[in-house]
């Protein structure tokens, strides 16, 4: 991977590429990353830099601190056999470390057990999780770990000579997941073997042994730029300009989020309301499908035990999440839904079914007697207009009082 194929970063990689070209990389390096940012890219993209053959000349400078002979190029060329091997993570002196599971019971598995699905994983998902590489090899609800096994296999390795580069390079992908057995590298990080460096790719710097974070050199990696997520989604992900720009404004500068977003733009709307509701309802969705359906008190409370109360406080709920959601899809841009959670707010406050909506409106018109006009033909306020008062007080729950008001109410709003 090079430079160019990290999505933003622009600050980081401009300040990785000055430290290879002033001299200045530590022999361990601490890149801090939150989920998204591109941490583990930017190690791999460092780490194929250093060990493309128009950087690491034979003839050219060390990395650590020894004079420059000639001007370093901005990025790895990505056509050398080192950058070609690199790329597709096959090169002898790049090695890789992240948390792995037992395969079966009593095994002690180490990273290049794994080095095949590894390939795959990073090629799939550059910007995936813990959680994402766990499931990709199959760990179900195994817990990760990198063990005392593997950190003496990491020794082992980087105690060799290199093979083809100059260079030997360690990228260990979440060390949070070391245990005290990470004691063990200590030594090695504080004083390793000629022109050897340590890329260590972490989330969470609490959970890091504070022994590791003392010996390494800190980049902080920050949260992606919402317009470098919308350009990566348009190029990679083959996203719409609009879609782009709405997934990348609420992923948090999280590219992993954005793709996930993405992907469930188009999702069932509806779906989503319901499962909300039923998820936050207590008790569960029958009562809230039955009112809007105009399910009267007496079966609510036959039928399913909700007495009128229990029925209001569950309306409540309702129309107060229904009100977030629409301000959620009001600042998402996605205003295609906003009418759709309006009538369905409309529903649920009056448990109606769509059809009586334009009934409801009417003052002195609840759903009962919303439901009675509608079943008297008097479906809109069209069909009251053209009705005569005796009529509409001929409607059962109307009355001519109603009808009254009814036929004044049209004739105000005409």
């Amino acid at each position: 991977m090079r430079f160019d194929e990290v999505i933003g970063q622009a600050d980081v990689k401009k300040n990785l590429v000055s430290l290879v070209k002033d001299n200045r990389l530590s022999h361990a390096l601490l890149f801090l990353s939150k989920e998204g940012a591109g941490g583990l890219s930017l190690a791999l993209a460092l780490s194929q830099y250093i060990v493309c053959e128009k950087v690491s000349r034979n003839d050219g400078p060390s990395l650590f601190g020894e004079p420059e002979s000639a001007p370093i190029p901005d990025d790895a060329c990505g056509v050398c056999s080192s950058c070609q091997k690199a790329a597709a993570l096959v090169h002898p002196d790049i090695h890789f470390s992240y948390p792995v599971v037992p395969r079966k019971g009593g095994d002690k598995p180490v990273s290049t057990d794994y080095i095949s699905e590894w390939r795959e994983f990073i090629k799939m998902y550059p910007y995936g999780n813990t959680y994402d590489w766990l499931q990709f090899i199959g760990a179900e609800n195994k817990q990760g770990n990198i063990t005392a096994t593997e950190c003496n296999d990491i020794i082992r390795k980087l105690n060799l000579k290199s093979f083809e580069s100059i260079y030997k390079i360690l990228v260990m992908w979440m060390p949070e997941y070391l245990g005290n057995e990470g004691n063990k590298l200590l030594k090695l990080i504080e004083e390793p073997p000629a022109n050897t460096l340590f890329i260590l790719v972490a989330q969470e710097e609490s959970k890091l042994l504070s022994t590791i974070i003392s010996r390494t050199q800190q980049v902080r990696i920050p949260a992606l730029e919402t317009e470098d997520i919308s350009k990566a989604l348009v190029s990679r992900a083959a996203a719409s300009p609009d879609a782009a720009h709405k997934a990348a404004s609420v992923a948090e500068g999280n590219y992993r989020e954005a793709l996930q977003l993405l992907q469930h733009a188009e999702s069932d709307w509806q779906g989503m309301i319901r499962d909300w509701l039923n998820a936050a309802l207590r008790t569960g969705p029958a009562e809230q499908v039955k009112w809007v359906n105009e399910a009267s008190d007496t079966i609510l409370a036959d039928n399913i035990g909700v007495e009128p109360g229990d029925m209001y406080r569950m309306v409540e709920t309702a129309e107060w999440l229904l009100y977030s959601l629409g301000e959620i899809a009001k600042i998402i841009g996605r205003m295609d839904i906003v009418h759709e959670i309006d009538v369905l707010k409309l529903r649920v406050k009056f448990g109606i079914k769509t059809e009586l909506l334009p009934l409801i409106q009417f003052e002195g018109v609840g759903r009962i007697r919303a439901r009675a006009l509608y079943d008297g033909g008097f479906i809109n306020a069209k069909k009251i207009a053209e009705s005569s008062e005796s009529k509409l007080a001929a409607i059962p729950k109307v009355g001519p009082i109603l009808a009254r008001k009814l036929k004044h109410q049209v004739s105000r709003h005409k």
